[in-house]
């Protein structure tokens, strides 16, 4: 649903068909008003955690949805997250009045991070209680999740209730797309609904020729372009025009930092490699550009303060973006707010620019050798020796990710999701709502021991939907991002980080406990058979990779 959103709502009576001039129209519930703008709008996967509040929701639940069960809002929320960047359509996600938002507000902020649209039905006590503080109520509910949402609300009225959740799925689905929320009262989906209008939303702008015009002009006389490509790129479906648009202009390309997609062929030949989250490292590793084109990203996500410019000196900085608060923010240079494959494409509609000189190649980094125990390096590099290129990859192994730069390269759209946020327990949730998305790809998680234990319920869903997917642990039995990031706050290679050992903890045995085969491996002539086993299997499977 690239482009333009459609919402075709007509009148319908009870049992959900279309009612005749020769019959009377049944009575319209809130129910049915909602389930048939869901239909309309392909929202007909519903992932949920149940509650009380919840209940009337689902009573008559239609045979053409699908309920994909979480046994924790967190794990919920990550679900839809994947299932929603995967199929390219806002997600339904209903969850348990306050105690079920505030379960679920870590991955909540990593969907409005990742600019991930979902549509959220928080439960809510009955309106004649709901002045008397009852059990379970929220007394701020649409406050609750707020600012990490893009809108919410308790409709004034039940017969309101189709009407906001029509509301919340249009704004979820507008650029930058995002989380809403609606709080409904339990008592409300029985109540009479009016019917919904027909809709048509065009949620594609274009930005403005002048703008373009000046940043294309800048690009055409500059001598060395570097473009910086982020998540947006990819979720934009402009894959193919960043990589013309590069080779239009033997631009180098850089990942841009803590970027959540892969947006460029990263074997391509003019893919130079990631930028870091620190001011001083991107200067550097630009330094000699005298124009700088961030599309899809920030100008620039930073982890560490830093001193100094911002970009080299002597270096343009232009930002193409769909988020007018980015384009706010940006420290220097012009910007263009608009769709990025729009914005690309007006670009490549100008006169082809002279051709410059090739920039040098990114470097190989040396072939890992096998040890014991094993390196991520290795671990890394044999699974990227086995995999199809049209597998997807969903990682939330902080430490191992700039490891996973260098030995296991994506170079098709689509194939790698991680976490914008930096908040845990996305990734293994989000593999299941990726699976269920592309039912058609191969799934494969790489996690870190760490992050597993926050969502590690999401193994439960996937072996319930017998999903095709390779959860792959690598333990290090720490909290080894931590201990790489200590010296950056002062502490020296004697001093001990405390709490962020992990010792103990047997990975196989809670696979197994939640209905998914899992096999430890720790020797490195054994990991390619047990790798390959795994990403053959047809099911669920994990594979626990003790290493270094």
């Amino acid at each position: 649903m690239n482009g333009s959103v459609f919402g075709l709502l007509g009148t319908l009576g009870a049992s959900g068909n279309v009612s005749t001039p020769d019959a009377p129209p049944q009575a319209l519930t809130v129910r049915d008003a909602v389930y048939d703008l869901m239909r309309r709008v392909g929202m007909t996967s519903v992932f949920a955690n149940p509650g009380s509040t919840e209940l009337p929701m689902f009573r008559g639940f239609p045979d053409d949805f699908r309920y994909v069960l979480g046994l924790q809002e967190a794990t919920v929320v990550g679900m839809a997250d994947g299932y929603a960047q995967a199929t390219n359509n806002a997600a339904m996600v209903n969850l348990h009045s306050a105690a079920g938002v505030g379960n679920a507000m870590g991955n909540l902020f990593t969907a409005y991070k990742n600019r991930t649209p979902l549509v959220v039905v928080a439960g809510q006590q009955a309106r004649g209680i709901l002045p008397f503080d009852p059990f379970l109520s929220s007394s701020h509910a649409a406050e609750l999740p707020r600012p990490y949402v893009k809108w919410s609300t308790e409709p004034a009225r039940a017969q309101d209730v189709p009407l906001a959740i029509a509301r919340a799925y249009y704004l979820a689905m507008m650029p930058p797309r995002g989380p809403v929320l609606v709080s409904v009262p339990v008592d409300d989906w029985d109540a009479p609904s009016p019917p919904l209008a027909h809709r048509y939303v065009s949620t594609e702008i274009r930005p403005q020729p002048e703008a373009i015009g000046r940043i294309g002009a800048l690009l055409d006389a500059c001598r060395r372009p570097a473009l910086v490509v982020g998540a947006a790129v990819d979720r934009d479906g402009a894959w193919n025009e960043i990589v013309a648009l590069a080779e239009s202009h033997s631009a180098r390309v850089w990942a841009a930092p803590m970027s959540g997609r892969c947006s460029f062929p990263e074997r391509h030949r003019l893919f130079a490699g990631f930028l870091p989250a620190a001011r001083e490292g991107i200067v550097s590793r630009l330094q000699g550009h005298d124009l700088i084109l961030v599309v899809g990203a920030p100008a620039f996500t930073y982890h560490v303060d830093g001193a100094g410019p911002h970009v080299p000196d002597g270096a343009e900085l232009c930002l193409l973006t769909e988020d007018p608060d980015t384009a706010a923010w940006a420290p220097a240079g012009m910007a263009a707010v608009g769709s990025l494959r729009l914005c690309l494409r007006d670009l490549l509609a100008r006169p082809a620019p002279t051709m410059r000189p090739l920039p040098a190649r990114r470097a190989s980094a040396p072939m890992p050798e096998p040890s014991t125990p094993m390196s991520v390096a290795f671990v890394l590099q044999t699974l990227a020796s086995m995999r199809d290129p049209a597998d997807i990859i969903v990682e939330e192994a902080p430490s191992a990710r700039p490891v996973m730069q260098q030995f296991l390269p994506h170079t098709r759209t689509q194939t790698f999701y991680t976490m914008d946020s930096g908040g845990l327990g996305y990734g293994m949730p989000a593999a299941v709502g990726v699976a269920l998305g592309r039912p058609d790809r191969r799934v494969i998680a790489l996690i870190g021991d760490g992050s597993s234990l926050y969502s590690i319920q999401a193994l439960w869903s996937a072996a319930q939907h017998k999903l095709p997917i390779t959860f792959i642990i690598l333990n290090n039995r720490r909290y080894a991002a931590l201990q790489d990031f200590a010296p950056a706050f002062g502490f020296g290679p004697h001093d001990k980080v405390v709490g962020t050992e992990l010792p103990g903890i047997d990975f196989v045995a809670l696979a197994t406990g939640l209905g998914c085969g899992a096999v430890r491996v720790s020797e490195a002539a054994r990991l390619g058979a047990v790798l390959a086993d795994a990403v053959a299997s047809g099911g669920p499977s994990l594979v626990e990779v003790l290493v270094s």
